[in-house]
């Protein structure tokens, strides 16, 4: 998120950041996002110089850890607790006393608590006294404005931004930050004095994914291979506990979750919910429906609807679309010996398949600036993934992402990586077009259907290359 202290992008939170800081009314904001996403560093930033009081939670730490942790900030910030409190009720009185001293009329009362779920401990009653302290006095003084912010998304999509308790519709604002985008993640690195070009980049974020924390990591006098030997593969490889840590700060039961991800990491195209539950061999309720509801809030997976016959109009696909966890799943997770194996596995047959595949993840992500691309950006679109089954031939098909437009056109798009310009062949040219067709007959659409390649480079012209109706290159996705 940061290059020399300086952040990267995010110009549209901290616009929004800014006009909540100037709506002259009290504000209650809860940040939430995946691990490593750049949270706390974008509300320093933002208000370093003018925060009033500020704390954060102590991962892995018990009650009395998170309450020292709760009343030493005041010392940091200049009135210290000579008794420590002996609830949270407590502390947080202990809170309003301090603050009260400090409000200035016309003035932001800026209070941030970081790593907010670290301190509702076990029956500690954190969440119920954040509530009355709001609702109690923070509520009724103008100049307040807290922001709140923690890694365990569905610990705050429960007892922050959903509540059914104290803090039920008490937010002002909820901001869910994500992981850079492509064009973000060439600005982070450019600034970082990195030479990569966007072939490159892409194969980066292929496996670290926009998360600012993991590109933080590389290091410019090494090639990728280089870097991505150092991070998952050496000896005491920075990354390779990576995983685990993630997945226990953002639940604070991650065994089933990562049950889940294990599952889904070994179908590219996607599971439905009931074909989550086969795999796992439980049942597909309701708890398995909220899991990956939390994984979706997470950026860990996407959910997208299909037009196959065979699935509910309620229900749909949930496919991993996070390239740090597909990365792991497929390399790291089982261990190798090999301090160089990225390095040695340059141009292999499992990497080149690999990198086909990460590629459509990251076309995915990318939506909107390939929307851009096809100049449709300003028609009311639906995206979606479609597969399906030709009875006759017995042949199942697929099509990753499917654009259909008020205009009655559906672009079906494939996605080709390459390392230099691809050419359609005959036969992939006859797979799409048996693709096509089955896609017309099955979902009986009605309207026309034009093809795309996504393509990481051009598409060479050929005898094939007509048939497409346009063409979406690796500088096109890079688009802001």
């Amino acid at each position: 998120m940061a290059s020399n202290n300086k952040i990267i992008g995010r110009q549209r939170e901290i616009e929004l950041l800014n006009r909540y800081a100037q709506s002259g009314k009290p504000e209650f904001i809860a940040i939430y996002g995946r691990r490593r996403v750049g949270k706390t560093f974008l509300i320093q930033n933002v208000f370093r110089q003018r925060m009033t009081y500020a704390t954060t939670g102590v991962i892995g730490g018990d009650a009395t850890a998170q309450m020292h942790a709760f009343i030493d900030a005041m010392d940091i910030f200049g009135s210290p607790v000579e008794k420590m409190p002996h609830d949270w009720y407590e502390a947080f009185a202990v809170l309003r006393r301090f603050l009260t001293k400090r409000i200035v009329k016309g003035e932001r009362c800026i209070v941030f608590i970081d790593e907010l779920p670290c301190f509702d401990t076990m029956r500690s009653d954190f969440a119920n006294a954040l509530g009355y302290f709001w609702n109690s006095w923070a509520v009724q003084q103008p100049e307040m404005m807290l922001i709140v912010c923690g890694s365990s998304t569905s610990w705050m999509m429960k007892n922050i931004i959903d509540s059914h308790g104290g803090l039920h519709d008490r937010i002002t604002h909820e901001m869910h930050l994500r992981e850079f985008t492509l064009h973000d993640t060439e600005l982070f690195l450019k600034s970082n004095g990195f030479l990569w070009d966007r072939l490159t980049i892409l194969q980066a974020y292929m496996i670290c994914g926009g998360v600012p924390y993991y590109l933080d990591m590389m290091a410019k006098e090494e090639s990728l291979a280089q870097n991505i030997d150092r991070l998952f593969f050496d000896d005491g490889a920075e990354m390779k506990r990576e995983f685990n840590r993630l997945y226990s700060t953002l639940f604070s039961s991650p065994e089933p979750y990562v049950a889940i991800v294990e599952a889904l990491a070994k179908k590219q195209q996607g599971l439905t919910r009931a074909e989550v539950a086969t795999a796992l061999n439980i049942e597909p309720n309701g708890r398995l429906t909220a899991m990956l509801r939390n994984l979706l809030d997470c950026d860990i997976v996407r959910f997208y609807r299909t037009k196959e016959k065979k699935i509910s109009t309620r229900g749909g696909i949930y496919q991993l679309t996070d390239m740090f966890s597909n990365f792991f799943m497929k390399f790291v997770k089982e261990a190798t010996t090999d301090r160089n194996y990225w390095q040695n596995s340059l141009n292999t047959p499992v990497q080149n398949t690999w990198l086909g595949l990460a590629f459509e993840r990251v076309c995915v992500k990318h939506v909107e600036q390939l929307k851009r691309a096809l100049h449709i950006d300003t028609i009311r679109t639906e995206y979606y993934a479609w597969r399906g089954h030709d009875e006759s031939s017995g042949e199942r098909a697929q099509i990753d992402l499917v654009i259909e437009r008020a205009d009655r056109i559906a672009n079906i798009c494939e996605m080709k990586y390459s390392q230099r310009e691809y050419a359609l062949s005959k036969p992939e040219h006859e797979r799409l077009q048996r693709r096509i067709d089955l896609f017309v007959r099955s979902t009986a659409y009605k309207g026309g259907v034009m093809p795309v390649i996504v393509t990481t480079n051009a598409l060479a012209v050929n005898a094939y290359s007509e048939y497409i109706a346009a063409v979406v290159t690796l500088n096109d996705l890079f688009a802001p």
